[in-house]
């Protein structure tokens, strides 16, 4: 796949993610069935069909969910609605 593809987040700046299981997808404004990942960054929730996490990643709980963190740059391959993150 071509880096040209991809649409790049917050000018590249190294943030943290959180990752879930997306329990609602299906369901109205939670995404198609197949939107079964929930990143997000920021305060801001993105669904992906995909995830592709290039760096470390821990388990952390936040209030009674678990998640998924990392720390890292946030790459979207629309095409195949894929979360890539990795290292700047």
């Amino acid at each position: 796949m071509c880096i040209a593809t991809f649409s790049i987040l917050k000018n590249a700046m190294i943030n943290k993610y959180a990752i879930r299981f997306n329990k609602s997808r299906g369901q109205p404004g939670r995404g198609t069935e197949d939107h079964v990942w929930r990143v997000f960054e920021n305060g801001k929730e993105y669904l992906f069909k995909h995830l592709d996490i290039q760096v470390p990643v821990k388990d952390e709980r936040d209030g009674g969910d678990w998640n998924i963190v990392c720390h890292g740059v946030l790459f979207i391959d629309r095409d195949t609605s894929t979360a890539i993150i990795r290292d700047a």
